[in-house]
């Protein structure tokens, strides 16, 4: 069986997160959604339908089923995609799930109502829900790794599992808000403070004192200090220091310097406005609270002061005294937003990325070279 996340016209909307990544890659919750669509369904062979620059990381087949990539599956979704035969399409009451062929066989998704994603910001406002659920899916009649005793815990303690090499010592662990998943060799640090939800990837890290409040993902490698409050962290991304970060989605590959302090409401408590990729101007939304939004491998130097609803492209070095624009074009440099020339941006990028015993591949090179010219 292959199964082919379709971005379905979403491209747009979740830059710059989706720049560098199909709709399909987006990680929500615990899991990506391929990741997700895999353990659903372990025999499938999972590819993408995406921009064509993106192909050559993230391959297109043919002879598929074809999913709606901004649907959240569960297992109840892909059982019935699983029997779609011929040219029939699943549905449900807000549009299409998933089809073979032309699709012209409708067949009603029998169920309760799938999360869908729709805007960049349903990542970290949807992210509790999809978290409960990832934990259910992941931990379900499996044995927790044994708690420390240093440790105290608040709420019901069947909702921490640890997996195997997961280390956590003298930290407050309160699940009356979700649940805590710490994930293969993923540790936190003493003296940090925790209230569910809570998802860490393998080999990511709480730092000493870190603070914590949910739904937080820190994606596969990320460190993470400070305090942050419903934020998504992509793999091998870093906050290190002491610093605000809230109702926010960070990239691969970012770090983020000491103090960095992001706003995520206005002082007049008004809906935010937000910068479109679609249109390429500053736009009304219908959310109070949002943080930043930053593309894989862009940083910022110590003491940045985020606005309210910053977003901030792929590969960009942000640094100055004065909070800078809301929104900062991929390949910037500096405060007033001077070009980044490419090849630093790549020797940087794999500077980083070395320390972990990676570099970047041929695949990706091109991908930021895209970018680069058509940003």
């Amino acid at each position: 069986m292959r199964i082919q996340l379709h971005d379905n016209g979403k491209h747009l909307d979740f830059a710059p997160l989706t720049l560098t990544r199909p709709v399909g890659n987006l990680r929500i919750g615990i899991l990506t959604n391929d990741e997700r669509w895999k353990k659903l369904l372990p025999q499938a062979e999972i590819t993408f339908e995406s921009e064509d620059y993106l192909s050559d990381k993230f391959p297109f087949a043919s002879n598929a089923i074809v999913v709606n990539a901004c649907i959240i599956p569960t297992q109840e979704i892909a059982n019935q995609v699983a029997t779609l035969k011929g040219n029939e399409e699943l549905y449900f009451e807000g549009g299409w799930i998933a089809r073979v062929g032309t699709g012209e066989i409708l067949k009603k998704y029998e169920g309760e109502q799938p999360v869908v994603l729709e805007h960049r910001w349903d990542l970290f406002q949807k992210n509790d829900e999809v978290l409960r659920s990832d934990y259910e899916l992941l931990t379900k009649n499996r044995t927790t790794v044994q708690l420390s005793s240093t440790n105290i815990i608040i709420g019901n303690p069947n909702l921490i599992f640890l997996e195997k090499g997961a280390r956590v010592e003298a930290a407050i662990l309160n699940t009356n808000e979700g649940p805590i998943y710490i994930g293969e060799n993923a540790e936190i640090m003493e003296g940090s403070i925790v209230r569910g939800g809570l998802a860490m990837c393998e080999y990511s890290v709480l730092k000493l004192g870190a603070k914590v409040y949910g739904a937080t993902t820190l994606g596969p490698h990320c460190k993470v200090g400070g305090e942050v409050n419903n934020v998504i962290f992509y793999a091998y991304s870093n906050k290190g220091h002491d610093g605000f970060l809230g109702n926010s989605v960070i990239g691969e590959w970012c770090n983020l310097g000491a103090d960095t302090n992001t706003s995520n409401l206005k002082n007049n408590y008004s809906l935010v406005k937000a910068y479109s990729y679609r249109t390429k101007e500053i736009e009304n939304t219908d959310v109070q609270f949002m943080g930043l939004f930053m593309g894989d491998h862009s940083k910022s130097g110590i003491n940045t002061m985020f606005n309210t609803a910053t977003v901030v492209g792929v590969s960009s070095n942000v640094y100055g005294a004065e909070f800078p624009p809301k929104h900062i074009a991929s390949f910037s440099w500096g405060q007033h937003g001077d070009q980044y020339d490419f090849q630093k941006a790549i020797v940087s990028a794999n500077n980083m990325m070395k320390r972990r015993g990676l570099e970047i591949t041929e695949a990706e090179n091109k991908l930021l070279k895209h970018i680069f010219d058509n940003k």
